[in-house]
C-alpha cells in the first residue's frame, strides 16, 4: 500500500470544507539544513585543546566544532546517584578544575538493558543508541551555534521511554545539530533517573519525603544547571521552551506542575504523551512498603537498600509492583509501576491545569499526537485484510463491551478507512490528547495549540503509518538522519522544515506561525481548533470528535 500523497484525513473520507480551513503561509523555499561549507571539500570536524570551550559554574568543558556548531556531550548537572544519593534529591556535582572533555553521551539511566535489541524491527525503525549503563547518569548536552555572549532561545529535549527506559540520545533523530543550525538556537537533552531508581516512595518507609519524585527532581536540577550557565553556551536562560515525546510528554506537563520548576522555562511541547495528574500517593506508599519486604528489609533500613546493586534492586522493585497488582485495580488505576507521585509537595496533588493562577496558566502549551501511535500491520501484512467485524473482536480486550460501539463510531467518522485503518486509529485515539488540550485551555490564559500528524512513510510497503515516535525527526529538521522513519528526501524535508520553522517560532515567542504551516489558531474546547500535519497541512476544527464521543 502506497501512501496517500494528499492530506491523509482526506483520503479517510473526512470533509474538511468549511470546518476550520485556514490560508497556508508562504514557506521558505524546500532545502537540506544549511551547513557551514568551506571552500572546496575541506575539513568539516575540529577538535583540540583550545576549540569549543565553554565555562560552566563547576569547571570549563571542551567539546568540538561539527560542520559549524559547537557540541558539548555528557557535562556532569548532578553527582553520582549511587549509594547515599540514591532515592535523595539530586545533589550538586563535584567542580573540577582542568578542562573536562565533553565528547560522548552520559551514561544512560539504570533500566534493563537485557534482549533491547532482540526486536529486529524495533532496532532497525528506531536505530536506538545505547552506551554505558550507571547510576552517574545525571549529564546533559548541548549544540550551540556558538559559546558566545548571544542571547538565542533555548530548547530542552526529555527523552520518552515511559518513566522507565530511554536516554537523551537513544535515536538519531534527537540530534539538536540541524535545529541549533536552522534557528539560531541552544539546544540541550538530559539524562535523568528512571523507573523504580527515579520513582520509588518510601516515605512511608522511613525515607526521604521526596523520594516517589527524584526521578523529576533531576529535569528541575538540570533546568536549573540551563538557568545559571546556559548564557555561557549562547543561550538566553529567560527563554527556555521544554519538549519532549511519549513519555517525555509526561514529563512536560508534570514539570509544568511542579513548584520547584516555576520560573525554569517559559514555553512547552508534549508530543504523544500527557499527564493530567500524578500517581496516587496511597499506592506509591504502600508500593514502598512492599518493595522494602521484598528486599527482606524492615521499614527505615534505607540505607540498606541503597546498597543493592541496581540491577538486583530493578527486580526486587519489579516484583514488588505483581504483588500490588490487585491494590492498582482497587484504586482504579490503569497501570502500576513507578512515575511521578502526587505527594503535594514536589508535585501538585490534585487534578493538573485546574487552577487559573498556578504558573502553568502563564505557559503556552504545543500539544501533538500521531494518527497511528499503534500500527498492528507494520510487521504483520496479512493484517491489512482484515474484517471490521474482526477488528471489533481485536479490540474487545481494551474497550470491552463497548469495542463494537467504539469501532462502528470511528468508522462512520472515516468512512473511507479500510478496516486495518480503522483498527490504527481506534488504538491511537486522541482521548487523553484532547483531554489535556481541554485542561490547559480551560485556564484561560496562554494558548494551546493542538496538532494531529499524520504523515506516512513509504517504507515497510506503506504498513508503518504514522507511527508513535515519526513526528519527532520532522520537528527537529532531522528527517535526512533518521532514514528509518521517513525514506528520506525531498517529500519529508518539505513538510519537516514547516514543522521545525513553526516549532522554532513557538520557542522564540510562544506562537508557532510564520513558518510555513497555515495559520494555527489557538485551541478551543468548543471548537477544537487542529493542526493536521501532512503532506498538505489543513487547519480543521476537532476532526474526530464524533468518534471519540463513543470513548467515554
Amino acid at each position: 500500500m502506497k501512501p496517500s500523497r494528499r492530506n491523509f484525513l482526506q483520503s479517510l473520507g473526512v470533509s474538511v470544507a468549511g470546518v476550520g480551513l485556514a490560508q497556508e503561509a508562504v514557506a521558505a523555499p524546500v532545502r537540506p539544513p544549511k551547513t557551514a561549507k568551506p571552500a572546496g571539500d575541506d575539513q568539516v570536524l575540529f577538535v583540540g585543546d583550545t576549540i569549543a570551550i565553554a565555562n560552566t559554574e563547576y569547571g570549563k568543558v571542551r567539546g568540538f566544532v561539527l560542520r559549524g556548531i559547537h557540541q558539548f556531550l555528557g557535562i556532569p548537572y548532578g553527582a553520582d546517584t549511587s549509594g547515599k544519593n540514591r532515592f535523595m534529591p539530586p545533589q550538586k556535582p563535584t567542580p573540577w578544575t582542568d578542562v573536562r572533555p565533553t565528547l560522548w553521551w552520559g551514561n544512560s539511566a539504570p533500566q534493563i538493558m537485557e534482549k533491547r535489541y532482540s526486536n529486529v524491527y524495533a532496532s532497525f525503525v528506531d536505530h536506538w543508541n545505547y552506551d554505558d549503563v550507571s547510576e552517574d547518569c545525571l549529564k546533559l548536552n548541548v549544540w550551540t551555534p556558538a559559546p558566545d555572549a548571544q542571547k538565542r532561545p533555548v530548547v530542552v529535549w526529555l527523552h520518552g521511554g515511559g518513566f522507565t527506559n530511554g536516554n537523551g540520545i537513544e535515536q538519531d533523530g534527537y540530534h539538536g545539530e540541524n535545529l541549533a543550525r536552522l534557528g539560531n538556537i541552544v539546544f540541550c537533552s538530559i539524562n535523568h533517573r528512571l523507573g523504580a531508581l527515579g520513582y520509588t516512595h518510601l516515605k512511608a518507609a522511613g525515607g526521604h519525603p521526596a523520594s516517589g519524585n527524584v526521578g523529576n527532581l533531576d529535569m528541575v536540577a538540570a533546568l536549573e544547571w540551563v538557568k545559571n550557565n546556559i548564557a555561557n553556551f549562547g543561550g538566553d536562560p529567560n527563554n527556555v521552551t521544554i519538549i519532549g515525546q511519549s513519555g517525555g510528554g509526561a514529563k512536560v506537563t508534570t514539570l509544568m506542575n511542579m513548584p520547584s520548576a516555576k520560573g525554569l522555562f517559559h514555553k512547552a511541547v508534549a508530543l504523544s504523551g500527557s499527564s493530567l495528574s500524578g500517581v496516587n500517593p496511597e499506592y506509591a506508599e504502600k508500593l514502598g512498603l512492599k518493595v522494602m519486604e521484598e528486599a527482606g528489609l524492615k521499614p527505615g533500613e534505607i540505607d540498606k537498600l541503597q546498597q543493592i546493586p541496581w540491577r538486583q534492586y530493578i527486580d526486587i522493585a519489579n516484583r514488588a509492583v505483581d504483588k500490588m497488582a490487585d491494590e492498582a485495580k482497587r484504586l482504579n488505576l490503569p497501570r502500576g509501576g513507578f512515575s511521578p507521585v502526587a505527594d503535594g509537595v514536589t508535585m501538585n496533588g490534585g487534578a493538573f491545569f485546574s487552577d487559573p493562577n498556578h504558573f502553568s496558566a502563564d505557559i503556552p502549551l504545543l500539544i501533538c499526537s500521531t494518527f497511528h501511535e499503534q500500527s498492528p500491520s507494520r510487521t504483520d501484512a496479512a493484517l491489512e485484510n482484515i474484517s471490521l467485524a474482526e477488528v471489533k473482536e481485536r479490540v474487545k480486550p481494551r474497550f470491552g463491551d463497548k469495542a463494537g460501539e467504539v469501532v462502528d463510531a470511528y468508522a462512520k467518522n472515516f468512512p473511507k478507512a479500510r478496516p486495518i485503518e480503522i483498527w490504527s486509529l481506534v488504538v491511537s485515539n486522541r482521548k487523553n490528547a484532547v483531554a489535556a488540550a481541554n485542561a490547559k485551555a480551560s485556564q484561560q490564559k496562554a494558548p494551546v495549540y493542538v496538532a494531529w500528524f499524520g504523515w506516512q512513510p513509504p517504507l515497510f510497503d506503506g504498513r508503518m503509518r504514522a507511527f508513535h515516535c515519526n513526528d519527532i525527526c520532522f520537528w527537529f529538521y532531522n528527517t535526512d538522519l533518521m532514514l528509518t522513519h521517513t525514506g528520506g528526501g525531498k517529500r519529508p524535508r518539505a513538510l519537516s522544515e514547516k514543522m521545525a520553522r513553526s516549532f522554532l517560532n513557538f520557542a522564540k515567542t510562544g506562537n508557532p506561525n510564520g513558518g510555513g504551516l497555515p495559520t494555527w489558531k489557538p485551541y478551543t474546547v468548543q471548537n477544537g481548533e487542529t493542526m493536521v500535519l501532512d503532506d498538505s497541512p489543513l487547519l480543521v476544527n476537532d476532526p474526530d470528535r464524533e468518534a471519540r464521543k463513543a470513548l467515554v
